[in-house]
């Protein structure tokens, strides 16, 4: 074993800058490019150095086998600024209590209430659409998000604040978070409208939740919501061993951590599969065929969810190929990552957009296969190759309920509507936690055959 001095430094450095240039330019492609160094490869942001993991044996490591020798690194320090303390930002002893008290709200049986939410917010969506018309798929597919989200949050009249709070005000913070999170904290303070809409957004957005904990606080059993929702769970948390419920600015930190953190992935995956299957008349053709034979006319429930496989194999694809652009951890104690010694405080970075395309783990990574999620096709893959919303006690809380959405919008919406792209128009990624599509118009056209039952 080796000290960090043999790892491979990653080209294009420069002094001063390190790699904040081609950070900058392309990051996707510059993250991506990283294992052509080798799997642990030096990147220095300015003079911090980081060390990006490029194989997903190690990545693995970093998030399960090894995960106590770290803690969330830089990138979540500055999230702590915007987020509080919540379960994404929290240190291992919060982050256990708090996942305990959070975990209820997940539970199958709440998710199943939630998907009737879901269904009628795709429903309401579907039926605002004329054919003919041009849909921002982006910009709707966020707002479907925005709301199902702020709904299952706030599901009572004291809600109602901040479910139009949300609306407004995360599509702005979300826009500007990875900029805001990678940057030198000196930057916050530069008066670029950027900075203004980012800072007047999170103000808002705090004081409509501090109010509305509160007045949920002093409705007391008043706040009783016919179907359990997100804020009257944590209003009623206690800790199993100490009885402790949670104070209201821990309240607030978990209420903005869902927000930020299951919005926009949860927006861009939505969108990118439509424009995916826009590009493959076969896979939505098997979709459209597999949805008529499930669902049949009536509303898509939560009993269709786990009924509709090779809608699940083409979002594991779709989610393949536009996964989380950057996550970071701490060394908190000396540990061994691939034959080097980690010595505490260094900081440790992965990409699961990149990880996902490496070519020793998918053949022909760049292209969209949705059978490569067939059993047969599964099977010959390690596990830890592919983890859409990471891995270990880190794994997304959120991940079933972020699934159910997005499946009850794809099979609300496909019966009904043909999405095709606009000629000659490209989407593009727009770097963000997650890489949305920048803008992706597309016309609105009803199917030519009504889709029945099989």
């Amino acid at each position: 074993m080796t000290g960090l001095q043999s790892v491979p430094r990653a080209p294009g450095r420069l002094p001063l800058l390190g790699h904040a240039l081609p950070l900058a330019r392309s990051p996707l492609a510059f993250v991506t490019s990283l294992r052509e160094s080798g799997d642990l490869v030096r990147v220095d942001i300015g003079t911090l150095p980081v060390y990006f993991v490029n194989s997903f044996e190690l990545a693995h490591e970093v998030m399960v086998a090894k995960a106590s020798s770290f803690e969330k690194g830089r990138f979540f320090d500055r999230l702590r600024d915007l987020v509080g303390n919540g379960l994404a930002t929290a240190d291992a002893q919060t982050h256990r209590v708090h996942r305990r008290l959070m975990q209820p709200m997940f539970h199958r049986d709440r998710i199943a209430g939630y998907a009737r939410l879901m269904s009628d917010q795709a429903q309401q969506m579907a039926d605002s659409w004329s054919a003919g018309s041009t849909v921002a798929v982006e910009e709707v597919m966020n707002a479907f998000v925005v709301t199902t989200v702020a709904s299952a949050m706030f599901s009572s009249d004291i809600g109602a604040p901040a479910r139009d709070c949300v609306q407004r005000n995360v599509p702005v913070i979300i826009k500007n978070l990875l900029l805001r999170t990678v940057s030198p904290k000196v930057l916050d303070r530069l008066p670029i409208p950027a900075n203004r809409h980012f800072d007047a957004a999170t103000r808002e957005l705090h004081q409509v939740l501090d109010d509305v904990i509160a007045e949920a606080r002093n409705a007391g059993a008043a706040y009783a919501p016919d179907v359990p929702d997100v804020l009257s769970t944590l209003l009623e948390a206690r800790d199993p061993e100490t009885g402790a419920a949670l104070t209201d600015s821990e309240i607030r930190d978990e209420l903005g951590t869902i927000l930020f953190a299951g919005v926009e992935a949860t927006a861009s995956t939505l969108a990118w599969a439509f424009h995916e299957i826009a590009r493959d008349p076969q896979t939505e053709e098997r979709l459209v065929a597999e949805i008529a034979s499930v669902v049949g006319d009536g509303p898509v429930t939560f009993e269709h969810v786990r009924q509709l496989p090779f809608l699940q194999h083409v979002l594991d694809e779709t989610i393949r190929l536009h996964g989380v652009t950057l996550l970071m951890r701490r060394a908190v104690k000396p540990v061994d990552l691939g034959g080097h010694i980690v010595p505490p405080g260094t900081e440790v970075a992965f990409s699961l957009y990149a990880l996902h395309r490496d070519p020793r783990a998918y053949t022909d990574p760049e292209r969209f296969d949705p059978d490569r999620w067939l059993p047969e096709n599964v099977g010959s893959r390690p596990r830890e190759s592919f983890v859409p919303f990471g891995a270990g006690n880190r794994k997304c809380i959120g991940d079933a309920f972020a699934w159910t959405a997005v499946i009850i919008a794809m099979a609300t919406i496909l019966p009904r509507w043909q999405l095709t792209h606009l000629s000659g128009h490209q989407p593009k990624e727009a770097t963000s936690a997650v890489p949305h599509p920048d803008h992706l118009p597309m016309t609105a056209l009803r199917r030519k055959v009504a889709v029945t039952s099989a």
